[in-house]
C-alpha cells in the first residue's frame, strides 16, 4: 500500500478565525475550518451554512444566453423540430433530461439524442447531424459538448441547421459558427461563477428562459435533482453556485425524487417510506456519496456498455411503473461493466508488475486494442490507487486509437496532453481527466512526448498521496455540539472537503479485528485527553492488523461520520491512515 505524506492546512488567519469563533459561538477548530473556505465574516457563513435559491446569478450574465434563448423561443414560435443533444456521461445525460424536460412543456416537435460511444465517440458526431437533418432538424443544443466541435457545427450549419453549444469544458481558440456558445470559461464571459456542470448551465438555460417569459423560479426546482446528481458525478467543485445548488438538489431528491432516480435507488436496496413534510422519503438520507456511488456509477453504464440514451429514457419517465425494465438493463449494464474493469484492471497491472520500466517512469501510458473503450478511464483510475501518477490508459476504435486520462493532485494532465496536440486528432478535458485520440502511427511519438512532458514538470512531491489535515483534534471533543455543526459544513465535496482531523497518541484495548476480509474494525482511545472511546473503520487497511495489535500508541487521520446499524446512528472514525510510534 502505497506510504501517505499528511500536510497540515495551515492558511487560515488567526485573528480571522478568533473573530469568527466568537461571533458565530462556535468551537475554534470548525471557525479554522470557516477560515479555510475563505469565508472571514458572519454574512458569509450564513450563507454558507444557509444556502439560499436567491444567491444564484442572473443567467443572463453568461455570454451568448440572450441569443440562445432568442433562438429557442424562434424554434417554438415557428415550429422548428428541435434535437437535444448531449454527451453519454451523467453529466450530459442528466443535462439532456433537464433540457429536453423542460422544453417538451413548450415544444412538442423536439427529440435527444445520445451519441453511441463505439461508432461515434466522444462530443458532436457528424452521423448525429445527418440524423438531425434526415430528421428536419432546425436546431440543435449541445450539452456537455461541442466547445471544439468546430467541423461538425460547420457542416450542420452548410445543412441549415443552428447550433447552440452549452458546455463547461476548456474551449479552443478557434472561433465558433454556432449561434449562441454558452460556456462561462470562455476568456470574455462575465458571468462570475465558472465551474458549473455541464447540467448545471442546462438548468441556467431553463432559468434564463422562464425568466424571459416570467414564468415562477419555483417551478425549477424539480430540475435540482438531476442537477445535484451532475455536480456529485462530475466532480466539479462544491462552492458557490454548485453549493446552493447542491443543497436544494439533495433536499429535492430526498423528498420528492424523480421516478428514475427513486427506481435506481431501489434496486440499490434503499426503499421509500411514508413521510411527512421534512422527512427523508427513504429509509436514511441520500447524500453526495450515494450519488457518487450508487447513481452515477449505474447512469454511467449504459453508455459505456450500451448507449447513453437508456440513461435519458429512465430519468425523463413520469411514473414509477415504467421504470424498473430500464432499470434492470442499467443493472445488467453496470455488472458487466464491473466485470470488465476488474479484468482490465487485473492485466493492466500485470503489464506494470512485469516491467522494470513501467514501474520506475513518473507517468503510465498503457495501450491494448481489445481493453474495452467504456471502462478505461475507469481503469485508469483504479491504477492511480496503486502507482500514484498521471496515467493514460489506451484501446482501439473504428481504425483510431482512444484513451482516458486520469492524473494526481495539483498535476494538469490536460496541459500535459495539450502540449503533444500536434500529435493528436482530438482531445478535451479538465486538469484532472481528458479524453484523446491519435491515429495509430502517431501512438510512439506521442507515448514518447508525453512521458517526457511530464518528467520535465511533475514536481517529485506530487507522486507521493497527499491527505489534507485541517485540524488536530481530541477524541472527546468530537460529539456533541461541534459535530452537529460540523454536519452543517455538508455537501462535501471539492473545494469543500469532508474535513481530514489528526488525533495522536492514540490507543485500543484489544479489540481490533478484521471485518468483510480486509477492513480493520477498532475503538480508539485517547488516554491523555480523558475517558470515553470512539468506534473506527479503517477501509482496505486490514493488513494493519498485526501491526496494531503489537504497538501502544498510533496516530490517527480520520473523517468524522454517522454509522447508521440496525435502526441506531453512532459516530464513528472513517480512518484514512495510521501511523506508528
Amino acid at each position: 500500500m502505497l506510504k501517505k505524506r499528511w500536510v497540515l492546512k495551515d492558511d487560515a488567519h488567526d485573528g480571522i478565525v478568533e473573530k469568527l469563533a466568537t461571533t458565530l459561538k462556535i468551537d475554534p477548530v470548525l471557525a479554522r475550518l470557516l477560515a479555510q473556505r475563505g469565508i472571514d465574516s458572519y454574512g458569509e457563513a450564513r450563507d454558507f451554512f444557509r444556502p439560499s435559491m436567491d444567491n444564484l446569478h442572473d443567467p443572463f450574465l453568461l455570454k451568448d444566453m440572450g441569443v440562445a434563448v432568442e433562438r429557442i423561443e424562434q424554434a417554438i414560435a415557428k415550429g422548428e423540430r428541435i434535437l437535444v443533444y448531449g454527451d453519454y456521461d451523467v453529466d450530459g445525460t442528466t443535462a439532456v433530461a433537464l433540457v429536453y424536460d423542460f422544453l417538451k412543456e413548450f415544444h412538442h416537435n423536439i427529440d435527444y439524442y445520445i451519441p453511441d460511444r463505439y461508432k461515434e465517440g466522444y462530443g458532436v458526431s457528424l452521423k448525429s447531424i445527418d440524423y438531425a437533418k434526415e430528421t428536419g432538424v432546425g436546431l440543435i443544443i449541445s450539452l456537455d459538448c461541442g466547445i471544439k466541435a468546430h467541423k461538425q457545427i460547420d457542416y450542420a450549419t452548410g445543412l441549415g441547421i443552428d447550433f447552440i453549444v452549452v458546455d463547461h469544458h476548456r474551449p479552443g481558440s478557434i472561433p465558433m459558427s454556432a449561434k449562441a456558445v454558452i460556456d462561462p470559461k470562455q476568456h470574455d464571459c462575465p458571468y462570475p461563477f465558472k465551474e458549473l456542470s455541464g447540467c448545471g448551465l442546462g438548468f441556467k438555460l431553463a432559468q434564463a428562459f422562464y425568466q424571459k417569459r416570467n414564468l415562477p423560479f419555483n417551478d425549477l426546482e424539480r430540475f435540482l435533482d438531476l442537477v445535484v446528481v451532475s455536480i456529485a458525478a462530475d466532480v466539479v467543485p462544491i462552492v458557490g453556485e454548485n453549493r446552493v445548488l447542491a443543497h436544494y438538489g439533495l433536499k429535492r431528491l430526498n423528498l420528492h425524487p424523480r421516478a428514475g432516480l427513486e427506481s435506481i435507488l431501489f434496486y440499490s436496496n434503499v426503499f421509500r417510506k411514508a413521510h411527512a413534510d421534512n422527512v427523508s422519503a427513504f429509509t436514511r438520507e441520500i447524500g453526495i456519496s450515494d450519488l457518487m456511488f450508487l447513481i452515477g456509477p449505474k447512469i454511467n453504464a449504459a453508455g459505456r456498455i450500451e448507449n447513453g440514451k437508456k440513461a435519458v429514457d429512465l430519468l425523463v419517465c413520469k411514473k414509477m411503473g415504467d421504470t424498473h425494465n430500464l432499470t434492470i438493463d442499467i443493472n445488467d449494464n453496470n455488472t458487466e461493466r464491473r466485470s470488465l474493469d476488474t479484468d482490465i484492471t487485473r492485466q493492466a497491472m500485470e503489464l506494470i508488475a512485469n516491467s522494470p520500466e513501467l514501474q520506475n517512469s513518473k507517468a503510465t501510458l498503457l495501450f491494448d486494442p481489445s481493453w474495452h473503450k467504456g471502462v478505461i478511464g475507469i481503469v485508469a483510475s483504479r491504477l492511480i490507487e496503486t502507482y500514484y501518477r498521471p496515467t493514460i490508459i489506451l484501446t482501439e476504435s473504428n481504425g483510431l486509437i482512444t484513451g482516458s486520462a486520469r492524473s494526481v493532485k495539483d498535476f494538469d494532465v490536460y496541459d500535459a496532453i495539450d502540449a503533444c496536440s500536434e500529435l493528436l486528432e482530438h482531445f478535451g478535458g479538465h486538469k484532472y481527466a481528458a479524453g484523446l485520440s491519435i491515429r495509430p502511427e502517431n501512438l510512439d511519438a506521442f507515448k514518447q512526448k508525453f512521458l517526457q512532458v511530464v518528467e520535465d514538470t511533475i514536481a517529485d512531491d506530487m507522486l507521493i498521496p497527499q491527505i489534507e489535515v485541517h485540524a488536530e483534534i481530541s477524541l472527546p471533543s468530537i460529539a456533541g455540539k461541534f459535530f452537529r455543526v460540523l454536519k452543517q459544513f455538508a455537501p462535501f465535496g471539492p473545494g469543500n472537503p469532508n474535513p481530514v482531523f489528526v488525533s495522536r497518541n492514540c490507543t485500543t484495548q484489544g479489540n481490533v479485528r478484521v471485518v468483510g476480509n480486509k477492513h480493520l474494525k477498532f475503538k480508539a482511545i485517547q488516554p491523555s485527553m480523558g475517558p470515553g472511546d470512539m468506534p473506527a473503520i479503517a477501509f482496505q487497511q486490514g493488513h494493519q492488523l498485526k501491526k496494531m495489535q503489537a504497538v501502544k500508541y498510533f496516530d490517527l487521520a480520520y473523517q468524522v461520520e454517522e454509522n447508521e446499524w440496525n435502526g441506531q446512528v453512532n459516530l464513528q472514525l472513517n480512518v484514512k491512515d495510521i501511523t506508528f510510534g
